[in-house]
């Protein structure tokens, strides 16, 4: 059988653990770690109520995600979804294309905030050239191999998930001995209300819980999918929203809003106001774990997710290369690697995260109506079925954060998805050629 015409499988090495630390992972990274003190903004003191209520919303789109991702298991996730959903190859593409904008503007963030105060704990150097190497050592951990890489990523979410023990337990420490102050996590920005900064808030803190969907990237690659992915899904959500609660509670306790708000390395912040014995050093290297992990796990979706469009003759064919040996994408991974070092060239943090936001906020509302359209179709293995009401819960919780977006980030989103546009318009001619070389069918000239 020639390899070149039929490219080797993607390997199923992904236990029910593992996609449980590839999932609870992604999610623990920098969104928490980068970004409490920009939630302050929006929130106050009042830090754990958007980290719930981004819960609960996310919570309802993973429902569709685990009732679609068991359907049809297949590397390309929403894009995959949306084709079968509305037979559309250009909605198709732009679902799948938002992702993978999401996944790329995601890991930029990441890395730019791999580069910040945490670092510079360590190291004086300029934080885009950082930000690019680090961006190359992520690719080539990623091209190695599926096994390496989760296996990295189990070693990461748990000094990760450490690192928050960490804020949690010093933090309780330091008020049980009459520091901080518990007051703080009900006090409001001055003029807003309770429900203004909590939906403003949850903007943000919904960043720090996107993630869950890379996991439908891999799912050609996880072991007895239909049974294995619901409960690692909704496992990972749940334990991430306990323990970001009890950091928000914790951060807003030991630190008022304003001093949050000034450091990039919030969490480290947090711990040395407790003036408890935690070397600097040593929660800083947690944190640059986390962001990395966070980044790792965002690369592997990208590389996976254009693997998959590939795949369906919606990105260029040589994106569907395949190291023999490694059997890993490694055309895909070089490409992702590459957009996402161009992005850190661009965009603070906060931007890249809240059109991160939106972007994704586009996919699970095509996701949420997919379940509903795709109801009538049926398949011959068992799978994951959601409550009706979910889906229609998710988009309009989809519609009401899309409301909330400030116009910078819309128009940055709107350059992005045109450029989206344009590379489907171009190469479209191209991938259905690679398709019909694949299926050994002739190409219609017309």
């Amino acid at each position: 059988m020639d390899t070149a015409e039929n490219p080797p499988r993607l390997r199923r090495a992904i236990s029910g653990p593992m996609l449980f630390a590839f999932i609870l992972g992604d999610v623990l990274g920098a969104g928490i770690y980068a970004l409490m003190g920009v939630l302050s903004q929006s929130s106050g003191g009042l830090l754990w109520a958007p980290l719930a209520a981004a819960l609960l919303l996310a919570l309802l789109t993973a429902g569709s995600y685990a009732e679609l991702v068991t359907k049809y298991p297949r590397a390309g996730g929403a894009a995959v979804f949306a084709e079968r959903a509305f037979r559309s190859p250009l909605l198709s593409f732009l679902v799948g294309f938002s992702m993978l904008a999401a996944g790329v503007v995601s890991a930029a963030g990441l890395a730019i905030a791999f580069s910040g105060d945490y670092l510079a704990t360590f190291i004086d150097v300029a934080a885009i050239p950082a930000a690019m190497v680090f961006l190359v050592l992520i690719g080539l951990l990623n091209a190695r191999g599926i096994r390496e890489s989760m296996g990295t990523n189990l070693v990461m979410t748990a000094i990760e998930l450490s690192g928050l023990v960490i804020v949690i337990v010093v933090v309780a420490v330091f008020v049980g001995g009459g520091g901080g102050d518990l007051g703080r996590a009900t006090q409001l920005p001055e003029g807003v209300g309770v429900a203004g900064a909590v939906l403003a808030g949850a903007i943000v803190a919904y960043y720090s819980f996107v993630g869950f969907e890379t996991s439908a990237n891999v799912i050609e690659e996880v072991k007895r999918p239909s049974r294995v992915y619901p409960r690692a899904l909704f496992g990972a959500l749940v334990t991430a929203g306990i323990v970001y609660v009890l950091v928000g509670v914790a951060s807003a306790a030991a630190l008022p809003s304003a001093a949050l708000q000034e450091s990039t390395g919030p969490l480290l912040a947090v711990v040395e106001a407790t003036g408890l014995r935690v070397p600097s050093w040593l929660f800083s290297l947690i944190a640059l774990i986390a962001v990395a992990n966070g980044a790792l796990l965002t690369m592997i979706m990208a590389s996976r997710l254009a693997f998959g469009m590939s795949e369906q003759g919606l990105l260029p064919a040589p994106l569907g290369r395949v190291l023999p040996n490694r059997r890993t994408p490694w055309v895909a991974i070089a490409s992702t690697t590459a957009v996402a070092m161009l992005l850190t060239l661009i965009g603070d943090l906060a931007t890249l995260a809240e059109t991160v936001v939106l972007l994704l906020l586009l996919v699970f509302i095509s996701a949420n109506v997919s379940v509903l359209v795709l109801r009538r179709d049926r398949v011959e293995h068992e799978h994951f079925r959601v409550w009706t009401f979910v889906p229609v819960l998710g988009v309009i919780s989809c519609l009401v954060l899309l409301s909330q977006q400030r116009p910078i980030v819309w128009l940055f989103a709107a350059i992005l998805l045109a450029a989206g546009v344009v590379l489907w318009l171009t190469t479209r001619r191209f991938s259905r050629r690679a398709v019909a070389d694949r299926l050994d069918e002739p190409v219609t000239r017309g």
